[in-house]
């Protein structure tokens, strides 16, 4: 275990998981965090990251940085999503073990499970099937940085742990009107529509589908437990070629559910229709959290409230959302 003036640097540290990972930090009364801005460090210049790690002796890393997009971005730029997201990764784990940096963490996706993985996803799953079409070169780069971890760990002996996140959501998220997630444009088009005073929201699907939702501070919250083990601990969970853990609430919801939810969180009373025309995608998608639960975190923050302090995140910084 590292004391609180232990020299940690968060890669991503703006994003909305490595910013709720600095806050965490920060709460926790870590005085010591190094975060480098893209125009300070640019993650996918070797030279540059392997002088930054030479130079600043950091002790731990937060590996959170990544180029992440909806279907849309993964669709149009696979070329930009594989390539930069491999750099960025083999450039810090390769720094940060030439450094001789003992801990580092991974920050994965629940992408990297096959498409049709059975439910809810085990870890076991990894490379046991064909990944969802869309967003295969970032499953793929995802995929890259477990094993690089793995491998560093087999033939070095380092401690580079991995975590798999299911759907996040929280402050820092990204509200575009045409490229977000679920959440954050359901909580945009709602907000519209009450503003509008329009008297229905149409909603894409059936609303049969179900997900899972995890809010970023819970997430970094897991995030920093499972740094925080004790290396023998991690070791005796885990397998030295199947080593990542998935984080989520291990609760799922229909679309439905969270449609109506988020009308309720915004304040919206007209009528909510489904447009059945429109793709559900995947019926279920869920993670198994047996294994993080076995090490002593679950989740805290229930779908309503993450849902209320996001809107109200959302609240205050809106303007820049604006057209």
């Amino acid at each position: 275990m590292s004391g609180l003036n232990c020299k940690i640097f968060v890669a991503g540290h703006r994003g909305m998981v490595g910013s709720a990972i600095v806050r965490q930090l920060e709460a926790n009364g870590h005085t010591n965090i190094i975060t480098r801005t893209r125009s300070e460090l640019d993650l996918t210049n070797q030279q540059a990251v392997v002088d930054f790690f030479q130079n600043e002796k950091i002790e731990q890393v937060y590996l959170a940085a990544a180029k992440v997009g909806g279907i849309v971005a993964n669709n149009t730029y696979p070329a930009d999503f594989i390539y930069e997201n491999l750099m960025i990764q083999c450039n810090i784990i390769h720094s940060a073990h030439l450094a001789n940096i003992q801990q580092l963490l991974f920050l994965g996706s629940s992408c990297i499970y096959p498409k049709l993985a059975e439910q809810p996803m085990q870890e076991t799953a990894l490379l046991t099937g064909t990944l969802e079409e869309t967003n295969e070169p970032y499953a793929i780069a995802k995929i890259a940085g477990i094993k690089l971890c793995e491998s560093y760990n087999r033939q070095y002996g380092r401690d580079y742990r991995s975590v798999m996140p299911t759907n996040l959501y929280g402050a820092n998220d990204n509200f575009h009107p045409e490229n977000s997630h679920v959440i954050p444009a359901l909580l945009r088009r709602f907000h519209e529509a009450k503003l509008n005073g329009d008297t229905e929201v149409v909603a894409w699907g059936s609303g049969k589908p179900m997900r899972e939702f995890l809010y970023v501070d819970d997430m970094a919250d897991a995030s920093i437990h499972i740094m925080n083990l004790a290396k023998t601990t991690y070791d005796e969970n885990t397998e030295p070629m199947l080593s990542h853990i998935n984080v989520g609430t291990g609760v799922d919801c229909t679309i439905r559910e969270l449609v109506e939810t988020v009308a309720k969180v915004v304040g919206f009373e007209g009528q909510i229709k489904f447009d059945t025309s429109k793709p559900d995608g995947a019926p279920r998608k869920l993670m198994n959290v047996e294994r993080i639960n076995s090490l002593g975190w679950y989740s805290k923050v229930s779908l309503e409230d993450g849902l209320k302090t996001t809107y109200d995140w959302f609240l205050k910084q809106r303007n820049n959302y604006r057209n």
